[in-house]
This record gives C-alpha cells, structure tokens and sequence, in this order.
C-alpha cells in the first residue's frame, strides 16, 4: 500500500509519441538501450525535471500509439531512458571535475599574479608622486582582478552543474511507465 502511494504522489513528466522511434536521435546508429534520445525530448523532460523539487519522486509515462515490431516497448524505453541519463550524469560529473580542476589552476595562477603584483606596488611604493601612486593603485586592482575567474568558478559556476548532475542522476532511476494508446483514425471513406 505504501508504494502504490508513493507511486501516486509522484510527479509525472508524460510524453506523447506516434511510435518508439521519436524518442531516439535517429543519427545514432546504436541499439535502442544504447541510443542518444533525441535533443527535442530531452530537452522536455529535462525541462520538466527541473521544475519539480529533486527529493520528490518522478515518473515518465511515456503515451505510445504504435508498439514496436519487435521487442518490449517498456523494456526498451526503460533500459534506453537510464542508460541515457546514466551517461550524461558521468558525463556532468567529468565536466564539472574539469570545471573544478580549471579552478585549481586559475586559483594559482591568480595568486602568484597577485603575489606579484602587490610585491611590485610594495617596491613602487616607497616612492612619492601621483605616478607611484597609480601604478601602486593599478598593479593591486590589476593582481586582484586576476582573481576573479577563480572566485566565479569556486562561487557561482560549479553549483549550476551540481544541480543538473543530481538531476541525470534521478533521471536514470525514475520509474518509466509506457501506456499504449492504440488511437487510430477512422477509415477512408469516399
């Protein structure tokens, strides 16, 4: 009883699709369980994904009107939908280590800049005149201005990616629902 509530609670993200072949990057020539889903559907579920908060539970109800030739249409979608995810998850993971990596790099380069910079004001600045002055001004701005790429990546830019790692990440466990929909149009007449 508890999970058919819990199943109830979720939010849904529903797709509306003519047959199994709209759902996949019809460029990708691998198997349906290995295939790049198409960027359009992504994208909307995605989408849909970030609108929900990332501790309740999601389903994908994926609203089929042709079943495949071959094969199960649930299992397909199923395996297809968190093989996808799980890749990009890894994928967002090795983007934000590298973001982070960046970070390290920038942070030293900054440092030793700014290092320099402020050694360099502190020679200026025995000197007296509005020239010493300045320059003594400038190569500080200049040294703390070249700590700013750092402090964007370690304050704002790695938070955005976090995020949407979480998201692939409950993305390839969500429960994925397939319903057939066996709309046909009516007959010819003429």
């Amino acid at each position: 009883m508890a999970a058919d509530d819990k199943a109830r609670r979720s939010h849904r993200i529903e797709l509306d699709l003519r047959d199994l072949h709209q759902l996949f990057n019809s460029m990708d020539p691998s198997p349906f369980r290995e295939k790049d889903l198409d960027a359009d559907a992504e994208e909307f579920m995605v989408g849909w994904m970030q609108e929900f908060p990332l501790r309740e539970p999601v389903a994908l109800a994926v609203h089929l009107r042709q079943p495949p030739e071959t094969g199960d249409a649930q299992a397909l979608i199923e395996q297809a939908v968190h093989h996808y995810f799980a890749y990009r998850a890894d994928l967002n993971r090795l983007e934000l280590r590298r973001l982070l990596e960046q970070g390290r790099v920038s942070l030293v380069i900054g440092l030793l800049f700014l290092s320099g910079c402020l050694f360099a004001g502190s020679l200026i600045g025995h000197r007296d005149g509005t020239l010493a002055q300045v320059w003594r001004e400038g190569l500080t701005i200049a040294g703390w201005v070249a700590m700013w790429r750092p402090m964007q990546i370690y304050l704002y830019d790695w938070w955005p990616l976090a995020r949407r790692g979480r998201i692939f990440e409950k993305m390839s466990r969500m429960r994925v629902e397939v319903i057939q929909r066996l709309d046909r149009a009516p007959p010819f007449k003429g």
